[in-house]
């Protein structure tokens, strides 16, 4: 699988022991952003090494919020677990180059080792007692893990594409563990050598792995193969700079998109999330990939705003196809209390009602949710349940007579548009001597249920004629 092209190669690689978190969705679009940019290709891979922890639940959890934030991969998605093999293979070559040796210390030693270190204060928790030992002076009945014969001398440097130079000396780092003692590849070698096996150029991912790129580099030059370009961006933080927390927005992919987030919404956010190109927010798709750059992204930890992400979403509603949005809206509906009752009303008539509304009903959503919950009135039951306020304002014996006079004068509208229930409307305020808000705060309660909706002349005509006389009826008639 290995590239000798000069081919830009990105990968996303995350481990399948729980859901597409936003960081590793951020991590994902700056991948596909930058194999984008160059012409090249991102490749996934699921490390799926942790067979305890992996679950086909979570690789399809990975895999649907990929697809749902529209992030594409080339090939098939290559999984790690199945390469033990070739990584078992590496870590022999290297033994046999002597660039490796076996390491026979048993837990007990090596725990004692561990703690002797940290108590000194040492960074370095392996103290080398194989490294140079003779094999044939190995205790009976223990399995030797593989270790690395790592430099232990003078210091290994990445320069960092985000993070600039950065040094470690080779004195406070392990020789790793390459090969457990049952034979099963260690993670630090199963990442080197997929990453070479597939090509990678370039690898971006979370500052969380920088010490890791040091103790990858000393494979890689064991090897004699090529250390890839390195980016580690860094993490995200909650908007007051502490860890993020499920309250902070450490959710996986899938909740954003039952919270009725776009995917488009989502990723313009994530983009900005590290990444600045002057003073923009807003970012088509094709924006993005012309503009993102490794050196737009900043050293210091994001933080996320949930208040940002909704007035951004809300952007894209706004600016959303109507016929679009009608997809959307049925999407979400698995995700919203109710959802049933208005997928069953949903046919040709109710979709068509719901499209003309789409053009009022998405200037105040800031989620798909609130836009379903907007739009609730036209699937709405006779009669109909009242909200707090709209029971109140329909309490008064004076708005019933005012909504029956207005079941009146509507009965005899003849073309059933906006413009013409308008004049009607108005008509009937100027003869009660009252102002238009006078009429229409009762009105919107008896054909809404609520207080706030769209226009009142626009839910008059996209409810229809024999509707809205219904709903007007049932609360004119009350007792």
């Amino acid at each position: 699988m290995s590239s000798t092209s000069s081919t830009v190669i990105t990968r996303f690689a995350p481990s399948p022991t729980g859901f597409l978190h936003i960081g590793g969705a951020r991590t994902a679009l700056f991948n596909w952003l930058y194999a984008r940019k160059h012409g090249g290709r991102m490749l996934l891979r699921i490390e799926d090494t942790d067979r305890a922890r992996s679950t086909e639940a979570a690789i399809s959890a990975i895999l649907d919020g990929l697809k749902w934030l529209e992030l594409d991969w080339e090939g098939e998605p290559i999984y790690q677990f199945s390469r033990a093999d070739r990584h078992r293979e590496v870590a022999l070559a290297l033994l046999n180059a002597g660039k490796a040796y076996s390491c026979y210390a048993t837990a007990e030693e090596l725990e004692a080792m561990r703690a002797r270190a940290r108590a000194a204060g040492r960074t370095r928790l392996y103290d080398g007692m194989w490294r140079d030992r003779d094999p044939a002076s190995a205790p009976a009945g223990i399995r030797p893990a593989i270790r690395l014969r790592a430099p232990d001398s003078g210091e290994t440097v990445i320069e960092d594409e985000v993070q600039g130079r950065i040094s470690w000396n080779n004195e406070n780092l392990d020789d790793l563990v390459l090969l457990r003692g049952d034979g099963t590849p260690t993670y630090m070698l199963a990442v080197v050598v997929d990453d070479h096996d597939m090509g990678v150029t370039h690898i971006i991912r979370g500052d969380d792995h920088l010490i890791n790129a040091a103790r990858q580099k000393h494979i890689y030059d064991a090897m004699g193969w090529q250390l890839p370009s390195m980016s580690h961006i860094p993490l995200i933080h909650a908007p007051d700079g502490t860890k993020m927390s499920k309250r902070h927005g450490a959710l996986g992919v899938d909740s954003y998109r039952a919270k009725g987030y776009l995917p488009a919404a989502l990723r313009n956010y994530l983009v900005r999330l590290g990444w600045g190109h002057g003073d923009q927010e807003i970012f088509s798709t094709a924006e993005m990939v012309e503009a993102f750059d490794l050196s737009g992204i900043g050293r210091a930890a994001a933080r996320f705003d949930f208040a940002k992400l909704e007035n951004l979403n809300g952007h894209y509603i706004r600016h959303s196809d109507d016929a679009a949005l009608v997809r959307m809206f049925e999407d979400v509906l698995d995700y919203v209390d109710h959802g049933s009752r208005i997928k069953a009303k949903l046919n040709n008539n109710s979709r068509s009602s719901l499209l003309r509304a789409m053009g009022a009903l998405k200037e105040r959503a800031r989620t798909l949710l609130e836009l379903v919950d907007a739009a609730a009135f036209l699937f709405a039951d006779r009669p109909l349940d009242m909200d707090a306020r709209a029971q109140a304002l329909l309490s008064s014996p004076e708005n019933r007579v005012l909504l029956a006079q207005l079941h009146e004068a509507l009965a005899d509208v003849g073309e059933w548009q906006a413009g013409t229930i308008e004049a009607v409307v108005r008509a009937c305020a100027d003869a009660r001597a009252l102002k238009l808000g006078a009429v229409a705060q009762p009105l919107r309660a008896a054909l809404t249920g609520r207080t706030t909706s769209p226009g009142i002349f626009e839910v008059l005509e996209v409810l229809g004629r024999e509707e809205s006389l219904a709903r007007l009826a049932d609360q004119a008639q009350r007792a």
